[in-house]
């Protein structure tokens, strides 16, 4: 299928080919994110009117919307231009009023005349003892009564369009829904209670109770799972698409590994062995290894991708560790060295800093096979980067790195096995959104030896005490970290604010005491002022967020966070991260600012009552939104119209396992169910799958 399906063009249309929309409307509707029929089917009403008839307002819980018979009486005119215009009106058991304002006399005398019976639909309210309606909704004869549903869809509105224009958008879309061919696994569809495609639209779409708005409601379910599906699917062909590329079977023999566990003072945890089973076992097999590590702060998974990375060494291949920045290029080179020396394996430093003749001998040696690992940045990516036998791609911080640069890794070798590693907790159903295509093997306990950090919430005006409690730590041989807070987004401000209090801590602790990281240095600058902070030459590191990722200084047992109530919850709980890596007790400080808002005050004391990662992004999650958790921009998660990660995990979950399966019956979507799963592709607009699958 080459291009997108004609049952499916007239959802595609124009917004302007449904009746009762003008070029106007078209452009307000733009602002919802609706510029087509598809766009208007799939914005669901968010709320409802309860508009069934009764015979009297009186005994009504006002306010409250009431729908009533009466009869016109008095119209009374406004004593002036401001004031309201009153109609008084009787229903079966008692009379209110009917309340203008702007109104044109002679307009309203023609729709209601004294004397004619008239169903009213209104907010009904109390003012001074009388019970108004101030501008209904709805005024029609008696006879046209059925106009007024008796459970009225609420839709989401932008400037310049009315609940009524939108309704009857939304009316006019769904006789442009055709019926379609089920995706959706028979078994699944009638255990769950699904409707049809079409027909769930049209149920969603004119709910009878607030119940059918619910996201359970089995319409509404529905209407989810199939974004969901659509998304998995995607995913799932990304995942069979590396794996179809073929897979090269990859056996270590574990005598590198055993020096490794040897030369290291402890034994490694359960979860850590448990995830290089995982790993060990994706890389004998003979297809490609799509595999997230996800750990905690502080879980060991260096460990582990050194390990893995020591397996493709033992079969004879290479590998390659690539992280976001030279920084922690350097930080993994220096920490691993130690290590890789014991093994007896040659590893290789290159980052965008290596030029000519430098850069190529690098090169040479890669080529010939005589760099075994070769950690970098993006720079391991260029074209004239070519391994003798690459085995192992492993790939640390997943969240600058999409699918999309999974599959471009994938061609630097031959069918290479690729390790991707998250020191981001995040909750089930955001990683299968953003890791579906992969298979997790997750951290979850801490090494021994690591004692909890302790964590205190400390007011801003207590500033002198906390400078008088770094200057006992210094004098004991201890380094602290001291974060300023980024403000506004504006660079300029962070620099005067970082060095601002670089000075102050500089004149309270000594010259040579502290020093200074941010943003705007060039990074040989920054480089030498972490170097000289990981070799204990200054006590207290000043900086910007900049130390965030991966920054090992095991001395270092004080980090200071100011104004920590703007920073988010997982940029604390990674900061925090990076002290308690040393055997002494740490402690990390939180400034605020008081008075603490109510998310301010919760994110604090979440971060001060548990060291949990994966906890902490559940509260995160709460109170952001998936969205925002990880930055929906960089992040290609999807954005639904319908569906809800939070609230939906679950049915994530069902999805994903669904996908799998109806690819690996049937690779190719050419069975009747695989020919409307590549409709429902087209339908949410999964391009990428799309490409896939003419490709594959």
């Amino acid at each position: 299928m080459t291009g997108r399906p004609e049952i499916l063009f007239p959802l595609f249309a124009g917004l302007e080919t449904l009746p009762g929309i003008g070029p106007k409307a078209a452009d307000n509707l733009a602002h919802l994110q609706i510029t087509r029929p598809r766009d208007l089917i799939f914005t669901l009403p968010h709320s409802g009117i309860d508009r069934r008839r009764r015979s009297t307002v009186k005994g009504a819980a006002l306010p409250e919307v009431i729908t009533v018979e009466v009869t016109i009486g008095q119209h009374r005119e406004p004593r002036n231009r401001s004031g309201a215009y009153r109609v008084v009106v009787e229903d079966a058991e008692t009379t209110f009023q009917l309340v203008f304002f702007h109104a044109r006399g002679d307009y309203l005398l023609r729709q209601l005349p004294v004397g004619a019976r008239r169903i009213v639909s209104g907010k009904v309210e109390l003012f001074d003892g009388i019970a108004q309606m101030v501008h209904p909704d709805h005024m029609l004869p008696v006879e046209q009564a059925d106009e007024i549903a008796a459970f009225e869809p609420v839709y989401p509105l932008t400037a310049g369009v009315t609940q009524r224009q939108m309704t009857r958008a939304a009316q006019a879309a769904l006789t442009r829904a055709p019926e379609l061919q089920e995706w959706i696994d028979p078994a699944q569809k009638k255990k769950a209670g699904w409707p049809d495609w079409q027909a769930a639209l049209t149920a969603a779409h004119t709910p009878q109770t607030m119940g059918d708005l619910a996201p359970t409601a089995p319409a509404r379910e529905r209407l989810a799972y199939d974004e969901f599906m659509a998304h998995q699917i995607t995913l799932a062909l990304a995942r069979s698409s590396l794996r179809r590329g073929g897979g090269r079977e990859t056996h270590g023999t574990g005598t590198l590994q055993q020096q490794v566990l040897a030369a290291i003072p402890f034994h490694p945890t359960d979860a850590q062995m448990r995830a290089l089973e995982e790993i060990a076992r994706d890389m004998a097999a003979p297809q490609r290894m799509n595999r997230l590590l996800q750990g905690d702060v502080g879980s060991g998974k260096t460990l582990v991708a050194l390990l893995a990375l020591l397996i493709a060494i033992e079969a004879g291949g290479q590998g390659v560790l690539m992280v976001p920045t030279e920084i922690l290029a350097r930080q993994h080179v220096e920490g691993v060295a130690p290590l890789a020396k014991a093994a007896g394996v040659r590893l290789e430093l290159l980052t965008g800093r290596d030029k000519g003749a430098e850069r190529r001998a690098k090169l040479d040696a890669l080529n010939r096979g005589e760099i075994d690992i070769l950690v970098g940045t993006h720079a391991v990516f260029q074209h004239d980067v070519v391994f003798a036998d690459l085995r192992l791609a492993v790939v640390d911080e997943q969240h600058r790195f999409g699918v999309r640069q999974r599959l471009e890794l994938g061609r630097k070798g031959q069918a290479v096995d690729v390790l991707v590693m998250t020191a981001t907790p995040i909750p089930r159903s955001l990683a299968l959104a953003q890791y579906g295509d992969m298979d997790v093997s997750v951290l979850d306990e801490k090494p021994e030896g690591r004692k909890p950090i302790k964590t205190a919430l400390v007011a801003a005006g207590r500033m002198d005490e906390v400078v008088e409690h770094l200057r006992r730590a210094i004098l004991e041989g201890r380094q602290a970290y001291w974060v300023c807070p980024l403000v506004e987004e504006s660079e300029t401000l962070d620099l005067t604010a970082a060095e601002a209090r670089f000075k102050r801590l500089r004149a309270a602790l000594g010259e040579g005491n502290v020093g200074l990281v941010h943003g705007q240095m060039p990074p040989a600058d920054k480089d030498a002022a972490m170097r000289s902070f990981q070799e204990g030459k200054t006590a207290v590191l000043v900086a910007t967020t900049v130390i965030e990722v991966g920054v090992n200084v095991p001395n270092a047992t004080i980090m200071v966070i100011e104004r920590a109530e703007i920073f988010g919850l997982a940029q604390l709980h990674q900061l925090r991260g990076r002290v308690g890596r040393g055997t002494q007790q740490s402690t990390c400080l939180l400034m605020y600012q008081p008075p603490l808002s109510e998310g301010g005050e919760r994110r604090l004391t979440t971060l001060r009552d548990t060291d949990d990662g994966f906890r902490i992004a559940e509260v995160d999650m709460d109170m952001r939104g998936a969205g925002d958790l990880i930055g929906t921009a960089q992040s290609g998660l999807p954005r639904f119209r319908i569906a809800d990660m939070e609230r939906q995990a679950a049915l994530m979950a069902t999805a994903q396992s669904d996908a799998r399966k109806l690819l690996s019956d049937d690779p190719d979507l050419t069975s009747p169910r695989g020919r409307a799963a590549r409709v429902l592709l087209w339908l949410m607009e999964q391009d990428q799958a799309i490409r896939l699958i003419s490709v594959g």
